[in-house]
């Protein structure tokens, strides 16, 4: 092999190292970023609903601040390396996404599109080929996002919110509804999805249970099919 390609191997090796390194600095500084935000989140399973608003007003700087490592890393990823790369920090980002889609359900019980999802994290269709939001990743935050509002459904009757635990039914089905057409071919993103019954039974049991006691109205099926049409 001559010199020269041995050079020109070198400086790729050494370009590779130099790229891993800053990209590790950026996930490390996302991580702690959604380490706060998570912990900052999980308090909504003590917050009373009237102090829930300034809860999720002290998250959201930190989600916005997100954008500043999202637009680093676009950055450093050189052109059409995006597949290459985006291993070392998808699950960053998933928690991040996971963290504005929860914002948003109970800020106003919508649902963050991944459009919307990216918008929030900064990132754009110019960065496509570097840095984007893949539809796994905002699928596996949905899939947490159920997760934590089955433990809401619970821990909302302990603090006397009977109705959370029906809004949060109403929302779930339709969500797993949109799931149930989609072509999951990935193992690990379809194991997920089909563990997502289990917390639809979860808020289910305490549907029933609120509604058994009579704490709160729960809406018939034609009222329910109504209100989304």
């Amino acid at each position: 092999m001559e010199s020269s390609e041995l050079e020109r191997i070198n400086y790729l090796l050494d370009r590779d190292v130099d790229i891993r390194e800053k990209i590790k600095e950026q996930v490390n500084e996302l991580d702690k970023k959604t380490r706060v935000m998570v912990g900052l989140l999980n308090k909504i399973h003590s917050t009373p609903a009237d102090a829930m608003p300034i809860l999720i007003d002290s998250v959201r700087p930190i989600l916005l601040s997100c954008r500043d490592v999202t637009t680093t890393l676009a950055r450093i990823i050189p052109e059409n390396q995006f597949w290459r790369w985006k291993d070392m920090w998808s699950n960053s980002i998933r928690t991040a996404v996971f963290a504005a889609i929860l914002i948003e359900y109970l800020s106003s019980r919508t649902l963050l599109s991944i459009a919307q999802s990216a918008e929030i994290l900064g990132i754009t269709a110019d960065w496509s080929d570097r840095m984007a939001l893949p539809a796994e990743d905002y699928l596996h935050a949905l899939i947490s996002l159920v997760n934590e509002l089955s433990r809401l459904a619970v821990n909302a009757v302990t603090l006397g919110n009977f109705e959370e635990p029906i809004k949060i039914s109403l929302f779930v089905k339709e969500l797993f509804a949109g799931f149930s057409v989609l072509n999951l071919k990935n193992d690990a993103l379809r194991r997920r999805f089909d563990s997502l019954k289990y917390d639809i039974k979860k808020i289910e049991e305490v549907v029933y249970d609120v509604s058994l006691r009579k704490l709160a109205e729960v809406p018939s099926p034609k009222s329910v099919e109504s209100s989304i049409g």
